[in-house]
């Protein structure tokens, strides 16, 4: 049983695995109806249950089509039907859910309830989204890069904007496949500076640069988020709009990185906030690409986990 909590705390060689029947598995759907079963169908008979304490679209639906489609069968538990922490307990939960099903997956806020799921339950559990990062999303973007531009390893990778979740498992990302990460954003809003530091101690560059054109000088990867989220108050946002509007990606700042450079935002977005819908619907963004590869990415991942 193998446990999905970070790209920094799984093997780099279980993440090429995963990377690479990833993409076997998309190939292999190629001229299928989207409904329809994967030839090789590993989770047949088994249970997934999906814990969403968060809102979701892509994770819902991806997680969910993506175990229908190795031959398994779903279960959709939002935080108001578990109450998560609340009367029962975090750990009893999760060795009663054990009991029930074969994989738990679990968006969530506070990653202590991510690891208090992992340390009790005896059924391998996958980290889906939690304040501090989000694994999944990173393994579809690498998925991405490499399905348009080959190898990631020695590339250049500039976020712009919030170092939040996303950038924090994009970070990770850069110590286990070998690339170099550059952060460009405002002082307030920096990755954990251990982020930065594990990714330099794994032999890549990782920087912050204040100035977004020099950030983006010679990219391979232009990356942004959402500025806001949507429990944040009108007065946060319109404070983090003032301080991000210099880091938003439009077509000047994309100008500056190489002519081949993709673009990725891992949606929803604001359009014309963090990016303009001249770079999202542009030549060189791969978005929609990117979303669907949520799908064949955890797809592999499930299996990793169970071991099939």
């Amino acid at each position: 049983m193998s446990h999905f909590l970070d790209i920094n705390t799984t093997d780099p060689a279980a993440l090429r695995a995963m990377i690479d029947q990833a993409r076997a598995m998309k190939d292999a759907r190629r001229g299928q109806p989207k409904g329809a079963s994967d030839a090789d169908q590993p989770l047949a008979g088994r249970m997934v249950a999906l814990i969403f304490e968060k809102p979701s679209t892509r994770t819902r639906v991806s997680f969910d089509v993506g175990a229908r489609q190795l031959g398994g069968q779903t279960m959709v538990l939002s935080g108001s039907d578990m109450q998560l922490g609340h009367g029962e307990t975090i750990a009893d939960t999760a060795r009663v859910l054990s009991r029930y099903v074969d994989l738990i997956m679990i968006r969530t806020f506070e990653e202590a309830t991510l690891l208090e799921m992992a340390e009790y339950a005896s059924v391998p559990v996958i980290n889906g989204l939690t304040n501090r990062t989000h694994p999944c999303q990173i393994m579809a973007d690498v998925l991405t890069y490499e399905e348009h531009r080959g190898p990631i390893r020695g590339r250049k990778v500039v976020w712009t904007g919030d170092g939040n979740n996303v950038c924090a498992s994009f970070i990770h990302a850069a110590g286990q496949f070998g690339f170099d990460f550059t952060f460009t954003g405002p002082p307030t809003l920096d990755p954990e500076p251990g982020f930065m530091e594990e990714a330099r101690q794994k032999g890549v560059t990782a920087v912050i640069e204040r100035d977004p054109a020099k950030a983006v000088d010679g990219a391979d990867l232009v990356v942004t988020d959402t500025w806001v989220s949507m429990h944040d108050p009108q007065s946060a946002r319109e404070r983090r709009h003032n301080q991000l509007r210099p880091y938003q990606v439009n077509e000047a700042l994309m100008a500056r990185a190489k002519p081949d450079a993709l673009f990725m935002h891992c949606l929803p977005a604001h359009r014309d906030d963090e990016a303009t819908s001249a770079v999202m619907d542009g030549p060189n963004s791969v978005i929609f690409d990117e979303a669907e590869n949520r799908l064949h990415a955890q797809k592999a991942i499930m299996r990793w986990c169970l071991g099939i």
